[in-house]
């Protein structure tokens, strides 16, 4: 389709499988992380298997000043951007509000809100007049409060409040949004919430068949593809096995 498509955190997960989604169905793709190796090979995968072009940035959401750069810096080869995936983003710890970090309650704050706010703020001039498409990746976490989520669900509380303005400011621009909640997938989002204990990433998709990342990647490019006059505003997206943030049935 030949669309310029923004994917931040695209070195894994849902960024990953949400870039080679687009890339198969010929879309140009700017992607961007903070783990540059990854991201290069990233970027050679999907030029030499989908033959499309690739435009690798690496950054950290969270620095203001870096994001500016790199978006401003794109090359006007590059613009306009027809769609940007608001991906990056993270869980860090999960314990009870009194012994939480401090740490990393800011930098999930940090990546999850403050940095999909930078990045949107610095890709809107470069969004496509017509049809522009912006996806806001949140979680289940951002419609239910459970135990031991505080910081991680204070964060993407704020996301689908964001996205809900977003989509009330930018109206009358034609742009449309679209809020992503996904409930418990099989990624590196475990690994990273549990700092690297995989035991107990494991155990948390144990007895049951979670949402894979390919999952998240096939609804996203399904409602990019939507006519220019209808945009799915918001989806809650678990696996079957998963009602809601309380109810799991593991065999």
């Amino acid at each position: 389709m030949n669309r310029k498509i923004l994917v931040t955190g695209a070195t894994s997960g849902f960024g990953r499988a949400i870039a080679e989604k687009f890339a198969a169905s010929g879309d140009d793709l700017i992607i961007t992380g903070r783990r540059e190796p990854r991201l290069l090979e990233l970027a050679e995968l999907l030029t030499v298997k989908y033959g499309v072009r690739v435009l690798p940035l690496t950054f950290d959401v969270m620095d203001r000043n870096a994001v500016f750069e790199h978006i401003e810096g794109i090359p006007e080869a590059w613009r306009p951007l027809d769609i940007l995936v608001n991906n990056a983003g993270l869980a860090l710890g999960r314990d009870h509000f009194d012994v939480a970090s401090l740490d990393d309650w800011e930098t999930m704050i940090d990546t999850n809100l403050k940095g999909l706010m930078y990045v949107t703020k610095a890709t809107l001039p470069l969004l496509n007049a017509s049809g522009a498409h912006i996806f806001n990746m949140g979680s289940i976490a951002g419609k239910e409060v459970y135990e031991k989520g505080n910081g991680y669900c204070a964060s993407k509380h704020a996301v689908d409040a964001i996205s809900k303005a977003m989509r009330i400011d930018l109206l009358s621009k034609g742009i449309r949004v679209t809020a992503i909640h996904p409930g418990a997938a099989d990624t590196e989002f475990s690994n990273v919430r549990f700092k690297g204990d995989d035991a107990m990433a494991a155990s948390v998709y144990a007895g049951y068949e979670p949402l894979v990342a390919e999952n998240i990647a096939d609804i996203v490019h399904y409602c990019a593809g939507l006519p220019a006059h209808v945009c799915i505003n918001d989806l809650v997206v678990t696996c079957t096995a998963q009602a809601n943030s309380f109810y799991l049935h593991r065999k």
